[in-house]
């Protein structure tokens, strides 16, 4: 009979210890806890409207990984928009996207018939391109997206408000979360201050000027809108073609460095943003398309010139923005100046005065075009010694004229290298020195008169104040070109006059002789479209020069050549 097994009491212990090592072994196979979910970062999408956001830096953080506070959500509770006016403003503020709709200036018109005040954002412009000033320039295309297309609660909440006030706009989803602050002064200087959060930490923001910029007439010549920008006390501009990355000019390109100010311009106005002092702002230019009706009906594309400023780090971004004319005295007074952006070039020291004198005499003549008159005759007569001077001079090179001749017939044998040749000049040279002749004292006044003509034809062709100021009858902007080219052909006319009334002081080559008398048409096709206020100078110049001329030919008339003397 087979032996009975049974468990030996001292092994009943070791046994159950076993078993409670397996169960427990099992168990922690099939019951792992559940980790917990991860919220929602930052992601790298470029999936969206506006290609290429993800230029911006993307923010780091060394900090440990910790549960993110709830953050409450914050909405609008429908489309609505305020208008803050002052004096010199008249904006509109949606609280779709936080975005202006509308910034007009109340002093300056647009060339509408009846004319309105200026819109400097161009609506039609912004609505193809899908974005308007104020948008948000973010690392993420998706967060983007909903920061620009979210309804905003925004205090105040309706009506027209009367500068200053101070505006905010906010909005969350419960992770990303946007604050605007707009402070409206009664100058054109506005106070903006954007924060940008996910999840409760600061992330990278620019905040862009888009849809285009400035007067919609000038809007169309996209070559004179500029983008413009200061590093180290210098003026920078980038022209359109220059903006962008290589042919992909959708997508932002960063300028290096941080700039003092930066912005878009036209020809008269500005939007700039400011940098505190001490500090700096980042800089993003683009390109985008949007479509022109011609007259004909025929559809082109036109460039839109884009920028953003903001910060590379993950503090609010705070400036000061400027949207204004390009006023000298106005720009003057800003801190940082943007003085600069009235580019008289490197005739400044002479412009520059020359604006405030004209501008000064406006004050007396309220007529700029009378102004104009009045200081051409002012200038005139204060050169008109200098003319009598070359016009003695060259009364004295009439004298000497037989025994110039009479030295180049006798060295007319000899070649230009020939070492003869040296002795003409020579002779020539103590000729002169014996008669008193200054062979360039004829040229004086001209080589006088030339930077004040560039002087004014940069301060006439791009001073705001000529812009839609009127003189007389058909010129009703003197910082536009005549539409009926009076002007041009009246100084043109004056210019031949003036050339066939002064003699010359030696006999001219026929060839040469031909080539003077084409000079009026040549210089006046150069002025058919230049500035009314410009071209009115120039024939003021003509008419005061055809008087003095007459008055020397009268009282001073040069002698007539004597035959030539031999030596």
């Amino acid at each position: 009979m087979a032996k009975k097994f049974a468990f030996r009491p001292e092994y009943n212990a070791l046994i159950a210890f076993a078993l409670s090592l397996l169960v427990l072994a099992v168990f922690s196979h099939f019951a792992k806890p559940v980790a917990p979910p991860k919220s929602p970062g930052p992601q790298t999408s470029q999936s969206n409207s506006f290609p290429g956001a993800a230029s911006l830096p993307i923010a780091q953080s060394s900090s440990p990984a910790a549960t993110p506070a709830p953050i409450e959500a914050i909405q609008g509770d429908s489309e609505k928009s305020i208008t803050i006016e002052s004096p010199l403003y008249h904006v509109e503020i949606s609280n779709h996207g936080a975005t202006a709709r509308s910034w007009q200036l109340s002093k300056y018109s647009d060339d509408k018939k009846p004319p309105r005040p200026l819109d400097l954002i161009n609506a039609n412009t912004a609505q193809q391109v899908g974005a308007w000033p104020l948008s948000l320039l973010l690392q993420d295309a998706a967060l983007q997206e909903k920061a620009n297309s979210a309804i905003y609660k925004i205090t105040p909440d309706s009506g027209t408000i009367t500068a200053p006030v101070d505006v905010t706009m906010q909005w969350s989803d419960g992770h990303l979360a946007v604050q605007k602050t707009l402070k409206f002064s009664t100058d054109y200087v506005v106070d903006l201050t954007v924060s940008v959060t996910f999840d409760g930490k600061s992330i990278p923001v620019g905040v862009a000027w888009r849809g285009g910029f400035g007067d919609p007439n000038v809007y169309k010549a996209s070559q004179l809108v500029t983008v413009f920008y200061d590093t180290g006390n210098k003026l920078n501009l980038l022209t359109y073609k220059k903006l962008g990355v290589s042919s992909q000019q959708q997508i932002p390109a960063q300028q290096p460095g941080a700039m003092i100010y930066a912005g878009v311009e036209d020809q008269f106005f500005a939007a700039a943003f400011l940098a505190d002092p001490g500090t700096g702002v980042a800089l993003w230019h683009w390109l985008e398309q949007h479509n022109v009706k011609g007259d004909g009906g025929a559809i082109s594309q036109e460039p839109v010139e884009e920028i953003a400023a903001g910060t590379i780090s993950q503090e609010p971004f705070h400036s000061r923005m400027y949207v204004g004319p390009k006023d000298i005295t106005v720009l003057g007074h800003l801190n940082p100046s943007l003085e600069a952006l009235v580019n008289f070039g490197y005739i400044s020291i002479i412009a520059k005065p020359l604006l405030e004198v004209l501008k000064w005499i406006h004050g007396f003549i309220p007529n700029y075009g009378w102004a104009i008159i009045f200081l051409t005759l002012v200038i005139n007569m204060a050169l008109f010694p200098l003319k009598i001077k070359s016009w003695r001079s060259m009364q004295k090179m009439q004298r000497v004229k037989p025994q110039v001749d009479s030295l180049q017939a006798k060295y007319k044998k000899y070649a230009s290298n020939d070492p003869r040749k040296k002795k003409l000049n020579e002779e020539m040279m103590e000729l002169y020195k014996k008669e008193g002749v200054n062979p360039v004292g004829s040229c004086l006044p001209m080589l006088l008169q030339f930077p004040v003509w560039a002087a004014l034809y940069r301060t006439l062709g791009g001073a705001i104040e000529l812009r839609h100021a009127p003189w007389i009858l058909w010129v009703h902007d003197l910082s536009s070109y005549d539409h009926y080219f009076i002007l041009p052909v009246l100084m043109m006319a004056t210019m031949y006059l003036t050339q066939k009334m002064t003699p010359t002081a030696a006999a001219v080559d026929p060839v040469q002789q031909k080539m003077m008398g084409l000079m009026p048409l040549v210089f006046g096709a150069l002025f058919f479209h230049s500035s009314s206020g410009l071209v009115l100078y120039i024939l003021t110049s003509n008419l005061v020069a055809i008087g003095q001329q007459y008055f020397l030919n009268k009282t001073e008339p040069l002698p007539p050549p004597g035959p030539s003397r031999k030596r």
